[in-house]
């Protein structure tokens, strides 16, 4: 299943934009109004936040299924098939907004979740976490017990190119010395190559701990591993094919597990300031 949805992922993106790109050449021409912005009204809208997500990587969370692009996409399938079916023309435009809409279902509904993702059983409030070791930028490997021997957020990330992960990042380095001055670790884990993990400590340039899972090894003891979660095609630039699903963990002073956000949805993630919440509830953090 993780395969399909892989693969799911990397056609989806050629086609929304191939499709997108047609109609607005079709509108270009001069053909039907009707019936091809209706095929734009399908594809354009994700196409945009996907965009923005990608480029300006200042998107670190969305709804969990995009309400108002799914009543875009179902008025722009709605209006091509009214014209198909009033003036007998535009089979084509119907044909392509119906896929346009179908296919933005697939990916907010389907490829989007985790599969009624379950808590993992390694990761136990008032627990340790198990033992697991990952690398840090002076390539010295770092255990479980050391990230958690003060207060600690950790937050595995699938990598440099997931852009709401990237966009998570920047949005902790805006509240960095706000949560420096509480005396608490945040380590950003990641199952990527080394030299990304690298790369992306020194663009942000904060004293974040910045780490790699090397093979993925701490995702599979924590019960967070995804396999074959990597978009097909990815694999050409370095990454596994296993990610790891986003999950944050908060330790607090005594090294146990205080609270964990393991999402359902790889675009849901909590705000720093729900961080914050749950440092100052357990009296990590003062209100």
């Amino acid at each position: 299943m993780n395969l399909l949805k892989s693969i799911f992922i990397s056609s989806y993106m050629m086609a929304i934009m191939a499709i997108a790109g047609y109609a607005g050449w079709m509108l270009y021409q001069g053909e039907n109004t009707m019936a091809w912005s209706g095929v734009l009204l399908t594809t354009a809208p994700i196409l945009m936040v996907m965009m923005r997500a990608m480029m300006l990587k200042n998107l670190a969370r969305t709804s969990a299924h995009f309400p108002m692009i799914n009543l875009l996409g179902a008025a722009g399938a709605a209006l091509t098939t009214y014209v198909w079916f009033s003036i007998g023309t535009e089979g084509l435009a119907a044909l392509l907004a119906v896929i346009g809409w179908t296919t933005f279902l697939l990916y907010s509904y389907w490829f989007s979740t985790y599969g009624d993702r379950q808590p993992s059983m390694k990761l136990i409030v008032g627990t340790k976490l198990p033992h697991f070791t990952v690398r840090d930028v002076n390539d010295k490997l770092i255990s479980s017990a050391q990230l958690t021997d003060k207060p600690a957020i950790l937050i595995f990330y699938r990598g440099n190119w997931c852009p709401f992960c990237t966009a998570q990042i920047k949005e902790l380095m805006g509240r960095y010395k706000e949560i420096d001055s509480l005396g608490v670790r945040v380590a950003l884990i990641a199952p990527q190559p080394h030299e990304n993990t690298l790369g992306v400590s020194k663009v942000y340039g904060a004293k974040f701990d910045f780490l790699t899972d090397e093979g993925n090894a701490a995702a599979r003891t924590l019960g967070i591993e995804h396999k074959n979660g990597l978009p097909m095609g990815m694999q050409m630039m370095g990454y596994d094919s296993d990610t790891v699903m986003p999950t944050v963990i908060i330790t607090g002073k005594d090294g146990k597990i205080v609270w964990t956000h393991e999402t359902d949805n790889y675009r849901v993630r909590p705000e720093p300031d729900t961080y914050l919440a749950i440092l100052r509830k357990h009296g990590i953090a003062i209100a």
